[in-house]
């Protein structure tokens, strides 16, 4: 690697595979994109190499001798000096069971072989912005907590600081009205150079005038109140606030009772706020990783669980109907066999591309099961309603016209559909759901297959 590239590393990659061959093409590929590569073959020799020099990350492979994937991910999680290392499991495993064992292990993120580069890097480049951004983050934390120990300094430690203070500093005596004590507004006793620039004042032009009220009414009137409960009950107030002012928009202000009074500080935050909204933005890109299916980019089994347990739940509440839709490709594995697994899989993307199509209303989910096999849930859908969608999956799917001359049924790809309706109660598990559509779709596959047939709750 050449020291330009040494500069633009992007991370540092621990590869964990027992199969070289898989080590030096992964390792290849990211030396090429600018990380900082090392690999291992087994799982005694991933630990060792952590305790050495920690990696950003891990990409872990799964079956290996003496000690597996998991092994050495739960490993890693015991050890307090480890245990924060993002692990992402990237196996030819598929079953979801494995998947499962895997984020119970310790597992932040799961690849499937064959794997996609541009999902490697996706994937691997979300890890490594969270961390860069929890470290920033972290970092601004920080120094505001040594900023609001200073508050609580005596009056003359802060005006030892005042000038030299990057924060706004100000301390404000309450003005009272005569005949009934109320406080009519604040008085400015001590003031520092960055406050007086958002109040577009001099320290000179600032100090001993009532300036507070009149300020506070641009930002948001009802403070002038909180800053009155801080000096009357005692109480700190600490806030985030929006003003713009030069290049900054966005400050942080913790206030504290002084006398008959207040001290303030304020740190610009635009900052951290700037962070706070990638890091939001990051998470939400790796959620929806987590509940897509990678190949189909439908709802994957995970999402579909959890939507189903929602709706369920939701709709035992209203006593309103959940339909089912469990649907798989007839003859598949034949399909497999004639035309290879790469145009297997292209199928199953059409496939899945059609029925969204299909299904139109927003609450509506279509998700991959496993394999070849879909299905869709169809919240407040009776079961009327669920078979004119199946119907309309059906149709979708004889549209498509897929070529299948190996298949029993027609030359063309066909489902067969299991339909199930009923209104969910809580003393009734949700399976249940998926146990009368799976039903339905053993019967119409021995009926010949092609065709749709339901089971509802009283048979």
């Amino acid at each position: 690697m050449n020291l330009d590239s040494q500069k633009d590393n992007k991370g540092n990659i621990l590869l964990v595979d027992d199969i070289p061959e898989n080590l030096q093409l992964l390792s290849d590929l990211l030396l090429k994109l600018g990380y900082t590569v090392r690999s291992v073959t087994s799982g005694r020799m991933a630990l060792k190499t952590v305790k050495v020099k920690p990696p950003d990350v891990i990409l872990l492979d799964i079956k290996m001798p003496e000690m597996d994937g998991y092994q050495v991910c739960e490993a890693l999680k015991a050890d307090e000096h480890s245990r924060n290392i993002p692990v992402i499991f990237i196996s030819a495993l598929n079953d979801v069971f494995d998947k499962v064992t895997a984020f119970q292990s310790g597992g932040i993120d799961y690849i499937t072989k064959p794997f996609q580069v541009e999902e490697v890097v996706a994937r691997l480049e979300s890890q490594l912005t969270i961390q860069r951004q929890q470290s920033l983050l972290e970092q601004e934390i920080t120094r505001r907590r040594e900023t609001e120990e200073v508050l609580y300094q005596s009056r003359a430690l802060l005006a030892g600081v005042l000038n030299s203070s990057l924060d706004g500093i100000a301390a404000m005596q309450a003005v009272r009205e005569i005949t009934t004590g109320n406080i009519e507004d604040f008085r400015c006793l001590v003031v520092n150079p960055v406050i007086a620039r958002a109040f577009e004042r001099s320290r000179e032009e600032m100090i001993g005038k009532l300036v507070l009220k009149k300020f506070l009414h641009r930002i948001d009137p009802e403070l002038f109140d909180r800053f009155v409960e801080i000096v009357e009950m005692g109480k700190p107030l600490e806030r985030d606030f929006y003003y713009p002012s030069e290049k900054s928009y966005w400050y942080h202000f913790v206030a504290v009772k002084l006398g008959d009074g207040f001290a303030i500080t304020i740190r610009d935050i635009t900052a951290r706020k700037q962070i706070e909204l990638a890091l939001q933005d990051a998470n939400q890109k790796l959620e929806q990783l987590a509940n897509l299916d990678g190949l189909t980019q439908v709802a994957n089994r995970r999402c579909f669980d959890g939507r189903l347990k929602h709706e369920w739940q939701r709709l035992a509440r209203e006593q309103q109907p959940l339909s089912l839709i469990l649907f798989d490709l007839d003859g598949f594995k034949r399909y497999n066999d004639c035309y290879g697994h790469l145009a297997g899989d292209d199928c199953l993307v059409r496939i899945a591309q059609a029925v969204q199509k299909a299904v139109r209303r927003p609450a509506d989910l279509v998700a991959r099961y496993g394999g070849e096999e879909f299905t869709v849930l169809l919240p407040n859908t009776d079961l009327e309603g669920a078979i004119n969608v199946a119907q309309n999956i059906q149709q979708a799917i004889y549209n498509l016209a897929i070529p299948h001359p190996e298949s029993e049924v027609k030359m063309i790809v066909t489902v067969s559909l299991g339909i199930a309706s009923l209104v969910p109660t809580l003393d009734v598990q949700r399976d249940t759901l998926v146990a009368y559509a799976d039903r339905a779709l053993y019967d119409a596959k021995l009926q010949g297959r092609d065709r749709y047939l339901f089971c509802s709750h009283k048979q």
